[in-house]
């Protein structure tokens, strides 16, 4: 199969993706993401030069469609408390949302790597900024009262975070029931409405 160089270096990152996910983003090396596609090591270092960057845009790339599926539901025509239940609730680690044991090993390379740490702290902006934006919405609107939009955000996505690495590494050490519960919890805290309230939007 004949490739341009758009679609070769899509099947790069998809590749890296299944690869980091497969083995671990420590152990994974150029040579296994040639070895995937049947191509050499030399081609995947030709469009990205470094396993940083290969890694770095491979984080991105993995990251897309779920950005397109939080932006399809905080931009939906209903209330603003129901965009912002839909998007908590699916970017849970109970959700659809990400493949969390890929991301908290990106968390930690992040510490030492700054070109991935420039791009997970981009994708952690615009989750924060998409649901800064409906909180902002749905009090404008009266929906209910949050004086710092921005600072609910960054606590719900931080509690939500949480919960991932714990549900990733310690398997069975909270229930989707309780994951969900929490996010709950933390809704009615951060936005002073009732449960009774936030459960009528539905899911």
């Amino acid at each position: 199969m004949r490739w341009g160089a758009t679609e070769r270096r899509e099947a790069l990152l998809r590749a890296a993706v299944e690869q980091i996910e497969a083995r671990g983003l420590a152990a994974v090396r150029i040579s296994d993401v040639a070895s995937a596609l049947g191509v050499s090591s030399a081609l995947v270092l030709y469009h990205f030069s470094t396993k940083e960057k290969l890694v770095a845009e491979a984080f991105g790339y993995a990251a897309q469609d779920d950005l397109a599926q939080l932006r399809e539901l905080v931009g939906r025509r209903t209330t603003a408390l129901r965009r912002l239940r839909a998007a908590v609730r699916w970017y849970a680690p109970t959700g659809q949302a990400k493949g969390w044991r890929l991301w908290i090993e990106g968390w930690a390379a992040a510490l030492r790597e700054p070109a991935l740490r420039e791009v997970t702290r981009d994708l952690d902006r615009q989750w924060k900024a998409a649901l800064t934006e409906v909180i902002a919405e749905g009090a404008a609107a009266g929906e209910f009262r949050c004086a710092d939009p921005a600072a609910a955000a960054l606590r719900l996505t931080a509690l939500l975070d949480g919960l991932a690495v714990q549900t990733t590494a310690y398997e069975g050490a909270v229930s989707r029931a309780q994951t969900l519960a929490w996010a709950d919890d933390a809704l009615v805290r951060e936005l002073g409405v009732t449960h009774g309230t936030l459960t009528t939007t539905g899911d």
